[in-house]
């Protein structure tokens, strides 16, 4: 029973053992978020507002407006994670992040809204 137990436990430290994730993935994701959002300012850009008096013409609207909420917020929570790491620690840093990612907000939004 020893050596099922050693067993087990060598196939448990195996199958737990950490992951490191792809070179990419970061890349990739940014990439992806930002083309959610892309997708999401073009469906709202289309909407028109008097197709909205039929209720039956709000799931698109809506769901494109939650999406690209959602992608926009990841991406810059992305973006600042990002230079935060490359960054250094202390109260300050976490300022200077902050300060950031409030830049990069406004300038998202005002891409997406095309510069009004």
């Amino acid at each position: 029973m020893t050596e099922a137990a050693h067993n087990f436990e060598s196939l448990l430290r195996e199958a737990l053992a950490p992951v490191e994730p792809p070179a990419d993935l970061v890349e990739r994701l940014e990439s992806t978020l930002t083309s959610i959002t892309e997708m999401a300012a073009d469906e709202l850009e289309a909407w028109e507002l008097s197709a909205m008096r039929d209720p039956r013409n709000w799931a698109r609207p809506a769901a494109a407006l939650v999406l690209g909420t959602g992608a926009g917020a990841a991406l810059v929570l992305l973006r600042a994670r990002r230079r935060a790491q490359a960054s250094p620690g202390g109260l300050d840093g976490v300022r200077d992040v902050a300060e950031r990612a409030i830049n990069d907000l406004g300038r998202e939004a005002r891409k997406l809204l095309g510069d009004r």
